[in-house]
């Protein structure tokens, strides 16, 4: 029996063509990107626009920042116990040079990540409960 499989956050990420990818949105009448999606009101300065399209976000990005999350995780995370320490990665986007933040894979260490260095977008299970997966986006260095 295979297990189903939800999103975390329903509407922040789709599958194409087999890849993954965040939802965002990019103003109509100055181009800038927004995620999560902006629907309200352009939040730049110059612009004035209400008009927003929803827009397919890059998959691949660079390293801009990083830390380890050595505390336990707030909702809608389900943390393990023991509590197992993670990265949080800050990437900007290939594309919207944009940034992004988002959990390293498992198993993947600061000592593991530069600056600079390249990664992309991946889809991994963020918990299990009663047969049922729910999925998150990570982040993962290109090989």
């Amino acid at each position: 029996m295979s297990k189903s499989q939800v999103p975390v956050l329903p509407g922040w990420f789709a599958i194409e063509n087999g890849e993954p990818h965040l939802l965002g949105t990019r103003c109509r009448a100055c181009g800038t990107y927004y995620f999560p999606r902006q629907t309200l009101f352009c939040r730049n300065p110059d612009c004035e626009s209400e008009a927003f399209d929803e827009v397919p976000l890059s998959r691949r990005g660079t390293l801009w920042s990083y830390t380890n999350a050595m505390y336990q995780p707030p909702e809608p995370f389900v943390a393990e116990d023991p509590h197992v320490p993670y990265t949080i990665l800050a990437v900007e986007l290939e594309r919207e040079k944009m940034i992004v933040l988002g959990q390293g894979v498992a198993g993947l260490e600061c000592a593991d990540l530069r600056v600079g260095m390249p990664v992309q977008l991946v889809l991994d299970t963020l918990f299990e409960r009663d047969g049922q997966e729910t999925i998150t986006w990570k982040w993962a260095p290109l090989a």
